[in-house]
């Protein structure tokens, strides 16, 4: 078993949303996301995995398909379908989630074998 201690060492930069692979192998990864107050995340979709999102600290405006930002914080889980566009958005406060997908895009890899 491992175990991953998901609220300790966050890191948060200060000029983008910091993303930070807490897990990673060839079944799927978890990353944590860490956003200051006014940073967001872009609209984008994951083209070949749903996305599953654990909200660990704070509160944001999450937007998925239907591009309408709703608020949501520490505790809610969100899906998204595979494909589907999203965006963040931290508003006054610190936000952090936990991000997992399915498997791991090519450039994430390596060097094959």
């Amino acid at each position: 078993m491992l175990t991953i201690p998901v609220y300790e060492n966050i890191i948060f930069h200060d000029r983008n949303p910091h993303a930070e692979p807490l897990f990673v192998d060839e079944h799927g990864r978890v990353l944590r996301f860490a956003l200051k107050p006014g940073q967001s995340i872009a609209e984008h979709n994951a083209p070949h995995s749903p996305l599953h999102i654990l909200i660990l600290k704070g509160s944001g405006l999450f937007s998925g398909g239907d591009q309408e930002p709703q608020q949501f914080g520490q505790g809610m889980l969100l899906t998204f379908d595979m494909g589907e566009y999203h965006a963040v958005q931290a508003k006054d406060e610190e936000l952090v989630f936990l991000a997992f997908m399915h498997g791991v895009p090519e450039e994430l890899k390596g060097p094959s074998s």
